[in-house]
């Protein structure tokens, strides 16, 4: 990662990671490597893990589904059924 240029405001992971995955959604590649330029690239792997974490956990309690069975079902996998009782 090149030096940073102190009159660059600082961006901390979860804003580099935010900017980032907006940036990939929004196929706005000069913003995907504005954002990738802020952290290093662990940095930013943790942020998008931490970002997709928190999503799927809030969108499993919106739809009152178990996590697994959301994150295997935006990602169109088997087992995404949610379940049912008995």
């Amino acid at each position: 990662m090149p030096a940073r240029d102190p009159g660059r405001p600082r961006h901390n992971v979860f804003e580099a990671a935010a900017t980032y995955v907006t940036a990939s959604v929004e196929e706005d590649a000069d913003r995907l490597d504005e954002a990738s330029g802020w952290v290093t690239p662990d940095a930013l792997a943790f942020g998008i893990n931490e970002l997709a974490s928190r999503a799927v956990i809030a969108l499993a309690n919106a739809r009152g589904e178990p996590v697994e069975a959301v994150a295997r079902g935006l990602l169109g996998l088997p087992g995404a059924e949610p379940s049912r009782p008995a």
